[in-house]
Formats: C-alpha cells, sequence, structure tokens
C-alpha cells in the first residue's frame, strides 16, 4: 500500500493554491465555502513554505468561511454561504470577491453559483469557482481559479491591442519566489516596448485584469501550470498563447525574448539591442567572480529537485550558465504521463550538451534512492569517482539529502522554511546574478 501515499509533499489541495492565487491579486478577497478548519490547515502549511509568507489582505487565517457543521451537512450550506457573502461584504472591502468550495459542499451537491448569481444580479463584483480539494493540488487550485476570472470577470469583445500581453504560469505562494520571478518576468517584456498585465505584481489592477481579453498574446511561462486556463481564454476571448520555460538566467532570458519576438513580430533590431546590452551588464557584473570561481574551484556536481517550473529552469541555468554538472533532475509533481515529454525535452536538450538524468518523483523519501542509482557509491572498491564536489538546489526538505551526502544546499522550490522572501526573484538577466550569488555563497558561508 505504500506506493498509495506521499511523504512530505510538497503542494496542499487544490483549495489551498486557489485561495493564495485570490489573495495575491489586487483588491481579491477570496470567500471559502467549507469545513471549518481548511483554511487553518493550509494556512500555516503555507507560513512553513512560502518564505514566512502568511498570506496577504483577507489571506491565511483571516479568511472569510462559512464553515459549515453538521447541520449544513445534513440540510445544505447555501443558506449558510448567503450569510456569509453578505457578513464579508459589510465588513470586507474588495475589489472582486471569489467563493471558492472545500471538498463537503461539493460532496452534498450545494449550488454555490446560484448564490453567486443572485449577488451578482445586485451590482456585487463577485464570482465563484469550485475548488475542492479532492479536484487537484495546489497547482490545479490556481489553474481552476484563473479559469473562472477568465470565464466571468473579463470583459468579453475587446478588440485586440498591438503591442500587450499577458503573463502568468507561476503560482503565488507555492512558488516562494512568485512576486520577484513575476516582476523579472515582465521586465524582460517590458524591456522589447510590450505592455504587460502579470494580474499579481503591484504594477496590475482589476481594471487590467478586467481588460486582458484585449491582448494580443498570453504567455505563459510553464509547461504545466495555468496551461487549462491558457485553452479557455483562447475558446473565450480569441487570443493565442505562447508556452516557455521559466526564464531563469542570461541564456534563458535570450531564448525567451527571442521566441516572444517570433511570436508577435517584433522588430528583430530592437530585440538584438536589448539582448546585447543585458548580456554585457550580467557579465560585466559577473566577471569579478570568475576569478575567485576558478581558483576555489566553485565547479559543482548537482542535484535538482522541485516542481515542473524549477526543475526545468535551474537545470538549464546551472548547466548553461554556471558551468555547472547537473546529475539528477528531480520533478516532484505528480503529473499526468502524457505531461511528463515535455519536461523531459526541456531538461536533456541543454545547450551545453550535458545530459541530466530526469525521473519524476513526489515523495521525498526516494530521492537519496535515486541519486545513488544515477550514481553507485564505492560498493567496496578502494578507488572510484566520489559524488564530490557536489551541491543540491531544491526545498527545505533536501537539507537532509543534502546532509547525507556532505554538499552544501539552497531552498528555491516549495517548501522554503529556512529563508524570509519578499520580493527576491531568479527571472530574467538580473534575477541570474541573484541565484548565482546566493548559490557560491551557500558554498562559501563557512570559509
Amino acid at each position: 500500500m505504500s506506493e498509495h501515499f506521499i511523504e512530505r509533499a510538497r503542494y496542499t489541495c487544490s483549495l489551498g493554491g486557489a485561495v493564495g492565487t485570490v489573495t495575491a491579486l489586487p483588491g481579491g478577497v477570496p470567500i471559502l465555502h467549507s469545513a471549518s478548519g481548511c483554511a487553518g490547515n493550509f494556512a500555516w502549511t503555507q507560513n512553513g513554505g512560502s518564505g514566512l509568507q502568511v498570506g496577504g489582505y483577507c489571506g491565511s487565517l483571516t479568511v472569510p468561511s462559512s464553515n459549515i457543521q453538521e447541520t449544513e451537512v445534513v440540510f445544505g450550506g447555501e443558506e449558510r454561504l448567503r450569510e456569509q457573502i453578505k457578513n464579508t461584504l459589510e465588513v470586507v472591502e474588495g475589489g472582486l470577491y471569489v467563493v471558492m468550495t472545500g471538498c463537503v459542499p461539493e460532496v452534498i451537491g450545494d449550488d454555490i453559483f446560484a448564490v453567486v448569481n443572485d449577488f451578482q444580479s445586485e451590482g456585487v463584483p463577485i464570482i465563484g469557482a469550485a475548488t475542492g480539494g479532492f479536484r487537484g493540488d495546489s497547482y490545479w487550485g490556481y489553474d481552476l481559479v484563473l479559469q473562472s476570472i477568465f470565464k466571468d470577470y473579463l470583459e468579453k469583445g475587446l478588440p485586440k491591442v498591438k503591442g500587450r500581453v499577458n503573463l502568468w504560469g507561476i503560482v503565488p505562494y507555492m512558488d516562494p519566489f512568485w512576486r520577484g520571478n513575476l516582476e523579472g518576468a515582465r521586465h524582460l517584456l517590458e524591456l522589447v516596448g510590450l505592455e504587460v498585465t502579470s494580474f499579481f505584481t503591484p504594477a496590475d489592477t482589476l481594471e487590467g485584469l478586467k481588460a486582458a481579453g484585449s491582448a494580443e498574446l498570453n504567455i505563459v511561462v510553464s509547461d504545466i501550470y495555468g496551461q487549462g486556463a491558457a485553452a479557455s481564454f483562447e475558446q473565450r476571448h480569441g487570443t493565442p498563447f505562447l508556452t516557455v520555460p521559466l526564464p531563469v538566467g542570461v541564456s534563458a532570458s535570450e531564448a525567451f525574448l527571442n521566441q516572444v519576438a517570433a511570436a508577435l513580430s517584433l522588430d528583430q533590431a530592437l530585440v538584438q539591442e536589448v539582448i546585447a546590452r543585458e548580456k554585457r551588464h550580467y557579465y560585466h557584473i559577473l566577471e569579478p567572480l570568475t576569478d575567485c570561481y576558478n581558483d576555489l574551484d566553485l565547479q559543482r556536481y548537482a542535484v535538482v529537485v522541485g516542481d515542473a517550473n524549477y526543475a526545468v529552469a535551474l537545470t538549464r541555468f546551472l548547466s548553461d550558465d554556471l558551468g555547472w554538472l547537473p546529475v539528477l533532475t528531480v520533478v516532484t509533481d505528480k503529473l499526468r504521463e502524457e505531461d511528463q515529454p515535455r519536461l523531459a525535452a526541456r531538461v536533456t536538450q541543454l545547450a551545453s550538451g550535458l545530459e541530466a538524468n530526469l525521473v519524476f518523483e513526489s515523495d521525498t523519501s526516494e530521492v537519496l534512492g535515486h541519486l545513488n542509482r544515477v550514481w553507485p557509491q564505492s560498493g567496496g572498491q578502494k578507488y572510484y569517482n566520489a559524488f564530490s564536489p557536489a551541491f543540491v538546489v531544491g526545498s527545505s526538505l533536501d537539507r537532509e539529502l543534502a546532509l547525507s551526502i556532505g554538499a552544501p544546499h539552497l531552498s528555491v522550490s516549495f517548501p522554503v522554511g529556512n529563508r524570509a522572501v519578499l520580493d527576491r526573484g531568479y527571472t530574467g538577466f538580473r534575477g541570474g546574478l541573484r541565484l548565482a550569488e546566493d548559490l557560491i555563497s551557500a558554498i562559501v558561508v563557512n570559509r
């Protein structure tokens, strides 16, 4: 039976991801229609895994909730939800209220959309989303909320505006560096003259979100997260989407800009000028480190453990930009088999010519076993090629792995419980510099 359990999973249920997504929206107010305890469970998971980011306005333990009990289970909870929405509107100021379901109300058949429609008819900016925890993990909850917003909140029939794009694929809180990563990717697009709506940054507004249907292209920086929402958006608003990996570092950022430029037929001279300028800055800043990098032999074998976004992005950065040797890449999401080849192609086609061993493993306790299979121990031999010097890039859960092989460690992917994160991010040219700085610092910290 052990194959049916995941030890130390790296995500919450879909409701948890949905609440984090709404909380991250400017003016967004989540309203839970769920059993008591749901909000507390994933709030403390988020607190322990998102770099001390417990939530924003009306997030975490302050989220409005119907907290249904046995009475509602027997007789239905729609009236209790109606009461909760009314009370929330009286005491909580918001620009967009999003009602989300837990497992219990979906099992008993509560129709939240009938309740929401009544308030919409009164002019309340409110929508609903079916996000019962059994539907999937927190990354899928993010996608479900986006689908509901694109369906019920965006203005329809808007003419397309040349040079306007939407950006998503970075999941708030489940990526502890979501703020900085969104701003870094947004900055890349603005460098080539695009007008960007990214939904969750301080530069975004609900008015901009409502007009997102006017974009000529949606850019999804993930092979997995937000793909369902992108397909739904294209169907409803006629906007095509481009899927690209999370652009971490100089090589990925250059490829990112070239792909966007090709999709939008941008001025190639302008794009190449921007890339050349950013690369000059990148290498100018990195150059003083090169003597120490060589003299102190800071190159490392690497194990990368992360979600579908980070596993690919970090492996490519370590290999193609930093010159390290990624030996094992572990994707920790529970993915469908048909989604796995896309990620595998990203990791096996490295510009450096190296080939990382990619495995899909959601059980933390199994990662060391995968490493031992890829890089066998001595087997009693006196002379053998030791896995050293090494480095583990992953989450806080992977510190034990790093200790067991005597390697430094940096927490990047969820959960991150040993770092405080504000607006730090690793996307873009400048983000690559910050990541190199953090990695090298973890090596030399005890010198």
